[in-house]
């Protein structure tokens, strides 16, 4: 065969390749309230829908709190993040603000990453290169300036790219036009950050 027919025939390879790598980029949004329908799921959802992002309402799940001895290995945790891992390039995490910090359902979550990394390190190394970000939600703007700081350190230690946070609050049963309008452009900077590593590509 040609050397140009070969070049041509790998450069159309590598196009197609990319292409589709590109096809795969999606997120997830995991949700952990106590409360499947409550303030943090309608701005969860409004997220959801404005970038196309899943959602994975975690207290449907049967997820145990961390053990030293990994004794709940057979619960919906791996499972769930063995999928995360292949599927999604990005994962934001929803929690209202329970007592200052994140929801316990979410903390469990969050000290279950330690399975990832003694026992099914290779879910913990697929998380490397990923995207995380946070949607908390309270009763008002106010959120502690800390809040954050788990979300953030996690995605470093795990090698990931924290993408930033949106904290939002309902009145009267409706998101107000603020929080919507932030959430449209948080939607936007999530959906952004999945193709931050994307170039121009040149033949």
């Amino acid at each position: 065969m040609p050397a140009k027919l070969i070049l041509s025939n790998m450069r159309s390879f590598l196009r197609l390749e990319k292409n589709r790598n590109k096809m795969k980029k999606n997120g997830v949004i995991l949700h952990g309230s106590a409360r499947s329908n409550g303030n943090t799921r309608m701005i969860a959802d409004l997220v959801a829908q404005q970038s196309g992002f899943e959602l994975v309402d975690l207290v449907k799940l049967k997820i145990g709190a961390f053990d030293y001895d990994f004794k709940n290995s057979e619960d919906d945790y791996l499972p769930l993040m063995r999928r995360v891992s292949e599927e999604f390039d990005s994962l934001v995490f929803a929690t209202p603000i329970y007592w200052y910090s994140m929801s316990g359902l979410m903390k469990d979550f969050f000290d279950r990453f330690t399975d990832l990394l003694r026992v099914e390190k290779e879910i913990g190394r697929k998380l490397s290169g990923k995207t995380m970000s946070l949607i908390s939600c309270s009763s008002g703007p106010e959120r502690p300036d800390y809040f954050a700081g788990p979300f953030e350190a996690t995605a470093g230690y795990l090698g990931m790219h924290y993408a930033g946070d949106l904290h939002g609050w309902i009145e009267g049963e409706v998101i107000p036009e603020t929080v919507a309008q932030a959430a449209r452009e948080f939607a936007a900077r999530i959906k952004n950050a999945l193709h931050r590593d994307e170039g121009d590509e040149r033949d």
